[in-house]
């Protein structure tokens, strides 16, 4: 057994800096507001990379925004990659994101305590706009830096906000990096994330093993009718911009219920103009969020749903537009380094449950250039992008240890 088996992540040091980095955009009740690219992301940014630069790290930043801290490995090979993102939602807890990041920068601290380098370089990331709270798509970061949208394309993109964009943005808060962007030359990357939902907690297991992500389409419907009287436009003559949109959550609720197994359906913002009570609605504007392990189904939710809101408009003489604003297929994650999660968690004497994301993460825009995997940790009452977003300490303390001995025997291979 090496030097290296035996090592453990400080826990209280992990704990610190997880509170610390909350201190930016801190909310009442002891979450945070963290959007991409505001004032209280670049405070959060510049801590971090303090952090980094601390831990003998050299730091670059590409031309999204993305930060990349490599900790030199003894030799000069593609680096083992771990971390994830520290925007958050505009009511965000502690962990979502920032755990991984944090967590990556403990495993550094662990080795240079220990004065230990492994064979590959590690690189501690985190990515620009993973929430898509402000910006959209969501994950869009990652997304730039494995090639998967153009780089001009996401610095055109407007805050739901303020109108701003994401390149002035990056100018404004001082990154907007020179690294290139879209081919990066990564061994492999593994991301460790609260779970955001209530399955471990429910079964009693202490380790996700993540095989893969959900995809994940989201679409906005914009129905365009006429404003009427309430009381004496018959409803037979009327153009209900508002009826359309309803009926057209019903219908997700409606598929969702007979598709079954692992398909989920949302809308999860809906407009109405003039939004009055004794108006028939002029415009409504809706979000559709559809998700689903399996790809072909989640397509043909996808056309059942847009086709679905199409008919409704023609029916009621209402004219309908659609924009996707998102549409990632499941990616499912590098089974040897899957197994690795598994077989670190086990050796630590850890129960494990294998399963899927149901949300979002960088990890599925990385899987597209390099062996993949994800570790979870219990999220308490399944609760997340919420201020009472919490995992225990020695909870956060046993993901991390997983992931420092993951990244050790992925970055030490011959």
């Amino acid at each position: 057994m090496s030097a290296m088996d035996t090592l453990r992540i400080n826990g209280a040091r992990l704990l610190q800096r997880l509170k610390a980095l909350g201190q930016f955009g801190a909310l009442e009740g002891g979450g945070t507001n963290r959007l991409a690219l505001g004032d209280a992301d670049r405070a959060g940014r510049d801590w971090t990379v303090a952090q980094m630069q601390a831990l003998g790290m050299r730091v670059q930043v590409d031309a999204i925004g993305n930060v990349v801290a490599t900790y030199a490995g003894t030799e000069d090979l593609p680096p083992v990659m771990t971390g994830s993102h520290i925007d958050t939602v505009r009511t965000g807890g502690l962990y979502d994101g920032n755990y991984g990041v944090m967590a990556g920068l403990e495993v550094v601290a662990t080795l240079c305590d220990a004065g230990l380098r492994t064979r590959r370089p590690l690189q501690v990331a985190f990515f620009t706009n993973e929430e898509g709270a402000r910006f959209q798509p969501d994950m869009m970061g990652s997304l730039v830096m494995v090639g998967g949208m153009p780089l001009e394309e996401a610095l055109a993109v407007r805050a739901v906000d303020n109108g701003a964009t994401v390149g002035a943005e990056l100018q404004r808060i001082g990154y907007a990096g020179g690294a290139p962007v879209g081919a990066p030359q990564v061994d492999s990357f593994v991301e460790l994330h609260i779970e955001q939902g209530p399955v471990l907690e429910q079964q009693g297991v202490e380790i996700g093993v993540v095989e893969g992500v959900q995809g994940i389409c989201w679409m906005e419907f914009t129905f365009d009718g006429t404003s009427n009287h309430a009381g004496t436009t018959p409803m037979a003559l009327r153009h209900d911009a508002g009826m359309c949109a309803m009926r057209t959550a019903a219908c997700v609720a409606e598929l969702v219920a007979r598709y079954g197994g692992r398909q989920l359906g949302t809308v999860g913002a809906l407009q109405l103009k003039p939004n009055l009570i004794n108006v028939i609605a002029a415009q409504a504007v809706m979000t559709v969020d559809l998700r689903n392990t399996d790809g072909a189904k989640l397509l043909q939710a996808q056309a059942e749903v847009l086709a679905f809101a199409r008919q409704i408009a023609a029916e009621n003489g209402v004219r309908f537009a659609h924009r996707q604003l998102a549409d990632f297929a499941p990616v499912a994650f590098d089974a040897a380094l899957v197994r690795s999660v598994e077989q670190h968690a086990g050796a630590q004497g850890l129960s494990t449950l294998r399963m899927p994301s149901g949300a979002g993460h960088d990890a599925q825009m990385l899987a597209r250039v390099c062996p993949t995997a994800m570790v979870f940790v219990p999220s308490a009452a399944g609760l997340s992008h919420n201020v009472r977003e919490h995992t225990d300490a020695v909870q956060l303390e046993q993901g991390a240890n997983v992931l420092l001995q993951v990244l050790l025997e992925r970055a030490n291979r011959m």
